[in-house]
């Protein structure tokens, strides 16, 4: 069973819950529960090394739900880890990218919800450690940020396809930063969405290139701005091109269809066969990306 501490008000669109109070835990299998899931959550990750995962920007209630189930499939967290889904709403209110900017603020309402929820019910966890896509980054440093100094181990941070800007573990979130004892980036120089959508809402962005004072590229396809900081980053090459690692290559797990099954480890992953038993010369690869992504941030996990 895969939990989520789930932030939102509203299944699509929409508002963070007003108070922690009001955040509901539901689980892959019941969706919606007659009551909160989550005295059933606090005992489960009691003295456990806890991972939270987040989506990004444009996932609705279900889809969120969904996709991080499924990459669950992967994560390879060690005896004593305990895998902890979060959802919040960052999916677009009209457009997509016309109203990206302002989810920004979604997103760091949403961690700061995080923060005091897990400062209330979460202090009996061994560790935290966190994984994040696209602007969910946000979402999980404005936690960090505001986690009581003394009150949890911090481990680990993997930020996947970051829609924040490329300065930011040295600048605007050098203090969460500094609390973690690892810090991981994946970055793809084929994240067209991260290439088109970045920055976020500048009608001018095309006329403003790379070292110019005022541009900001983003974490996801350039990774860390300057590379070698802050200390706890771990260095992490931008992903081959070979790779083709676009903006939902990371957690969008696109789900199997008749003659389609998903393998159960998280790496290496499942192959692509067909219905007819046709050998498809060379295999084609089903969620390998995914796959991949799951299995790098398990490495990242603290496992005895």
């Amino acid at each position: 069973m895969t939990y989520f501490i789930d932030l939102r008000a509203d299944n699509a669109g929409g508002n963070p819950v007003a108070t922690i109070q009001d955040i509901f835990v539901r689980s892959d299998t019941d969706h919606n529960p007659a009551r909160s899931l989550q005295p059933a959550l606090l005992d489960a990750i009691r003295g456990r090394d806890v991972l939270l995962a987040t989506h990004g920007f444009n996932v609705n209630r279900a889809d969120g739900i969904d996709h991080l189930t499924r990459w669950n499939t992967w994560i390879n967290l060690g005896p004593n880890g305990f895998y902890v889904g979060v959802l919040w709403p960052g999916d677009s209110r009209w457009l997509p990218v016309i109203d990206y900017p302002i989810e920004g603020n979604e997103a760091i309402r949403s961690g700061r919800l995080l923060a005091d929820y897990l400062a209330a019910n979460f202090p009996g966890v061994n560790s935290l450690s966190f994984a994040s896509h696209s602007l969910g980054a946000r979402t999980m440093l404005e936690t960090i940020r505001n986690l009581p100094r003394t009150s949890f181990k911090l481990n680990s941070l993997t930020i996947m396809a970051g829609a924040i800007d490329d300065t930011c573990l040295g600048d605007e979130y050098k203090d969460a930063a500094v609390l973690l004892n690892k810090i991981s980036v994946l970055a793809s120089d084929c994240d067209d969405v991260l290439k088109l959508a970045f920055p976020a809402g500048n009608p001018v962005a095309g006329i403003v290139t790379r070292g110019h004072p005022y541009w900001h590229g983003a974490l996801g396809r350039y990774g860390p701005n300057p590379p070698n900081q802050p200390s706890s980053l771990m260095p992490t090459r931008i992903l081959p091109d070979t790779f083709q690692f676009g903006h939902h290559s990371y957690i969008n797990v696109v789900p199997p269809t008749a003659g389609q099954p998903q393998s159960g480890a998280f790496f290496p992953p499942a192959l692509v066969v067909p219905d007819q038993g046709t050998p498809i010369p060379p295999p084609a690869r089903l969620n390998w990306q995914q796959a991949f992504a799951a299995g790098f941030v398990s490495t990242r996990f603290p496992i005895p």
